[in-house]
């Protein structure tokens, strides 16, 4: 069973990453290295079909195929004997494949935050605020901004779940740098169009992490429940 001192601990990196980003100026000056002042674009086009297919539709739709993947894998293997060592790994890869990304997703539509491209720093329209801080009186007509935290990227950082499938140290470090390497890929991508800022991509994978835990103290549960009615049968 994941343990609440890991839960914890995900959950104050969360809370602290929240702070750092919203209290230094780390998102403006990491972000000002991909734009150019003079010609006001960013580094990445927008536009580029060949990136936005590998970098954002490719990798998205090979992100619900794997998922699928995994959750037919489930079922058509429920009952067989190689299943049980991974029955609850799987179910924990599953879960978070649908989770992470509706969490990120409801926050993103909630929280009122503008990309880096809308902000007046770039060239934009909106100010740039805390996510706990409210637009001025004069910004209130504006329109609603969903761009924290980065949801493209968390399904990505879902596939962080594979860490709890495997068994072996090494199997469980091969999975987690696959996770991170298509998580940043995609969180990076989207930074250098513009579209997010370097604390949403971390706070995303952050979260993406909490969540799991709290998904396979979930799944821990149901499955010590379920011994205890067999038992009890």
């Amino acid at each position: 069973m994941e343990s609440t001192k890991n839960i914890l601990i995900a959950a104050i990196v969360l809370i602290v990453a929240v702070l750092f980003f919203g209290l230094s100026p780390a998102d403006i000056w990491v972000q000002k290295h991909f734009y150019n002042l003079a010609t006001h674009q960013w580094i990445l086009d927008t536009n580029n079909t060949v990136l936005k297919f590998v970098f954002y539709d490719g990798i998205k739709r090979l992100l619900i195929v794997i998922a699928v993947i995994f959750l037919f894998v489930l079922i058509l293997g429920w009952k067989k004997q190689w299943m049980r060592a991974y029955r609850r790994g799987l179910i924990i890869v599953v879960l978070s494949s649908i989770a992470v990304p509706l969490v990120v997703g409801s926050l993103k539509a909630v929280s009122n935050m503008p990309c880096p491209k809308s902000l007046d720093i770039f060239n934009g329209t909106y100010p740039h605020t805390c996510v706990w801080e409210k637009y001025t009186t004069k910004d209130c007509h504006l329109e609603k901004q969903k761009c924290w935290p980065a949801g493209h990227a968390s399904g990505g950082f879902a596939l962080l779940s594979l860490i709890l499938l495997f068994h072996s140290r090494k199997n469980k470090i091969i999975a987690g740098s696959i996770a991170m390497l298509i998580g940043w890929s995609m969180g990076s991508y989207k930074m250098l169009i513009g579209d997010h800022f370097l604390s949403h991509t971390t706070i995303t994978m952050i979260l993406a992490w909490l969540l799991i835990l709290l998904i396979a103290r979930g799944v821990d549960w149901g499955i010590k429940k379920n011994l205890k009615v067999v038992d009890v049968k």
